[in-house]
């Protein structure tokens, strides 16, 4: 995708805050809500530790992802979302790899993420299982649920 553009972004701009809201919408939908983790626009503009990062594709939204510090050598994926009219484009991918670049410029040796088991959730996990990452024991607070998988990635140069 030639014209396809991430770059650092802020949550609270009104088109990502609409892209965030689906994103609960959809989590809430395919989930308990126990098992939510997902993010809204003002929690990851209150977080100090998160990059946000949108995808934008001749100027118009197609995708959000954002990497939070754990800690001085693990990063998590949060607010992985790609809009429905751009899924299958390899926006996902492309945020994805944007994600693990920044990540290992940052220094982390090892990022994880948490998602839903699902069947709406199979596109993210076969994405993350295509780019290494692998199942792993829940982290940073996340409990073990039949609804959710964590996975992790070490990053190696």
């Amino acid at each position: 995708m030639p014209d396809l553009v991430v770059a650092e972004d802020d949550p609270g701009a009104p088109d990502v805050r609409a892209l965030l809201a689906r994103h609960l919408e959809f989590a809430h939908l395919h989930s308990p809500p126990e098992d939510v983790y997902a993010l809204d626009s003002e929690a990851l503009r209150r977080d100090d530790e998160v990059t946000f990062f949108s995808a934008r594709l001749d100027g118009e939204l197609v995708g959000v992802g954002a990497l939070r510090r754990l800690d001085s050598a693990h990063a998590e994926i949060k607010s992985m979302h790609t809009t429905s009219s751009a899924r299958g484009r390899g926006v996902g991918r492309t945020v994805l790899t944007h994600l693990l670049q920044v990540a290992r410029e940052c220094g982390f040796e090892r990022v994880s993420l948490e998602t839903g088991t699902m069947a709406a959730f199979a596109p993210a996990r076969a994405l993350y299982a295509s780019a290494g990452f692998v199942v792993c024991s829940p982290f940073a607070g996340y409990r073990a649920s039949v609804n959710t998988v964590c996975m992790t990635l070490e990053l190696r140069d």
